[in-house]
């Protein structure tokens, strides 16, 4: 059985794997969060019910976390809250253990993931391009297998632009769903708590944990297929190269999942998605922390400050904007929202990419500005609107994560859900050796966006080698009558992930189909006969940990 302290030791690990200091800003003690684990582990074997025992959890570092320091990413504006945020106490309460907190761009002001004095968080997949923000490096830590979930923040995209550049899950639930007290605002009015997870399921798993009070109800839609928006793809303007295929093949997707297509006029989004930067709304990140930036700039003046520098300008030149201005721009939001309903009414969702492209490192550092802006074209205007999203992956470009958004009436989370789902079919595997959690090859199954669904057994056929291979690994044989059943792992993982996984896969391990006890069929991991000639006979362990455990 897995536990929480072998999933938080397999975390350490991996931290010292990927060498990714920069997704951090503070990671809790090594002892208390191990002491931590054994407690939740111990709740458990008491039969506690802690729906989210195992999963780990990093929070992205304006999200109040106690005992560490919310720095919102800048060093000198550090307090140390006297409790955890509501959104980060829910999760506790489940089970969850806290990791740390993570990097984002500072004072989640951009979409890039580079604004920050703690460094530049790097894509999960491409080290030489931006992982997306604010929430940064809240996104990396899911998407390279080191936490379960993790906590950002999205005012214009940033909880789902880095889900969309790291191959990841984003929910940016309905504004009031999710409690956002104990968060540094960005845009108070505009704020949402997200969530990121590898899965779907896990992520709606963990927002159940994070809502407060009743939802409430949504009018019923009338019976038929999911009906679903597209604009003309003229209106999207420039995607980068592979994007328009890969998008029309997501609308594709749906389409053979029996949706109804229907054409959207894009304008009113997109024209209020340029307003938020470039309008009077920017108002308000002065209102959130101006004094604090002026100060720590006039103090810079005499030596030195850790603002970013690209940050501090759009915030102090908020400060200015007049406030005809803001009233003129709200006049000219409702009419953008009231033709933006009007033309949302007649779907379930709206399908979008979630960025235009996906930028270099370079490129952003050539133009910090104008690449920030373009990343919110089709992400800015929904919380502007009061509506939800979800962004989830739909498949690849050139070897890089390609992300699709829906976007959807206020309080419609779940039927967005149920839509992005049809976009990413799960499937199954059994692990019985070195893939098995806390073992030294579980990160690549974390990093395809694999969870563990359960323990089991297989039907008592089978027998297990010990083969002579670094890292040491079994090798699992079918032997019909002479076998016994041998515990293994249920993954669930995209469809995508698996074959990843297969066309990777070194001999003389092959996939198969392993059966279970209870019947089923799943497929697996399986050995090739000739390898097992010198391998030790194992099979009286039942399992590879038992073994481990017993040599």
């Amino acid at each position: 059985m897995t536990t929480t302290l072998t999933r938080l030791r397999a975390a350490y690990d991996r931290i010292d794997a990927v060498d990714r200091p920069e997704i951090w800003i503070d990671l809790r003690p090594r002892e208390e969060t191990e002491a931590e684990a054994r407690s939740i582990d111990a709740r458990v074997a008491r039969g506690e019910r802690l729906p989210l025992a195992g999963r780990l959890l990093a929070v992205k570092g304006n999200i109040d976390v106690a005992g560490l320091p919310t720095t919102a990413g800048c060093p000198s504006y550090a307090y140390r809250p006297a409790a955890d945020a509501p959104v980060v106490a829910g999760l506790r309460a489940a089970g969850a253990l806290v990791l740390g907190t993570t990097n984002l761009d500072q004072f989640a002001t951009g979409l890039v993931g580079t604004r920050s004095p703690y460094g530049a968080v790097r894509c999960a997949v491409d080290p030489d391009r931006v992982s997306g923000g604010s929430s940064s490096g809240s996104a990396v830590a899911v998407a390279l297998g080191i936490v379960d979930l993790a906590l950002g923040t999205d005012t214009a995209g940033s909880g789902r632009v880095p889900a969309a550049f790291n191959g990841i899950v984003g929910l940016k639930p309905t504004r009031g769903l999710v409690p956002t007290e104990g968060v540094v605002p960005a845009c108070a009015s505009l704020d949402c708590v997200t969530v990121f997870a590898r899965t779907l399921p896990e992520a709606e798993r963990a927002l159940a944990h994070m809502t407060t009070g009743t939802v409430p109800a949504v009018p019923g839609r009338a019976p038929g297929p999911w009906r679903i928006a597209v604009p003309p793809l003229d209106q999207l303007g420039a995607l980068d190269e592979g994007w328009t295929t890969a998008y029309e093949a997501a609308v594709r997707r749906l389409e053979a999942a029996g949706a109804e297509i229907r054409t959207l006029d894009l304008a009113p989004f997109t024209e209020a998605a340029a307003m938020l930067y470039e309008g009077a709304f920017v108002a308000e990140r002065y209102t959130a922390v101006g004094s604090f930036v002026d100060k720590a700039m006039e103090a810079g003046a005499e030596g030195g400050t850790d603002l970013d520098p690209t940050v501090a300008g759009i915030i102090s030149r908020a400060r200015d904007i007049p406030a005809h201005r803001l009233f003129a721009d709200q006049d000219r939001l409702a009419a953008l929202r009231t033709r933006a309903l009007a033309e949302l009414a007649g779907a379930d969702a709206l399908l979008l990419p979630t960025t235009p492209g996906h930028p270099t490192l370079a490129e952003v550092a050539a133009d910090p500005l104008g690449a920030n802006a373009r990343l919110g074209r089709f992400t800015n205007s929904t919380n502007l609107f009061g509506l939800a999203a979800v962004a989830v992956p739909a498949g690849e470009v050139a070897g890089l994560p390609f992300g699709v958004m829906l976007i959807g009436a206020a309080f419609t989370d779940e039927r967005l859900a149920r839509i992005a789902a049809l976009l990413r079919p799960d499937v199954r595997l059994a692990v019985a050796g070195a893939h098995l959690t806390g073992q030294p090859l579980n990160p690549q199954l974390l990093a395809l966006g694999a969870v563990l669904e359960r323990t089991a057994t297989t039907a008592p056929v089978y027998r297990l080698h010990a083969l002579r291979t670094s890292p040491p690994k079994p090798g699992l044989e079918h032997a019909g009558d002479g076998g016994a059943g041998i515990e293994v792992e249920i993954w669930r993982l995209p469809a995508e992930g698996l074959g990843r996984l297969v066309a990777s896969l070194p001999r003389p391990m092959t996939l198969g189909s392993v059966q279970l006890s209870d019947g089923a069929g799943v497929p697996g991991f399986l050995c090739e006969p000739g390898a097992l000639a010198d391998a030790e006979d194992i099979t009286r362990y039942g399992g590879w940990r038992s073994y481990l455990d017993g040599r």
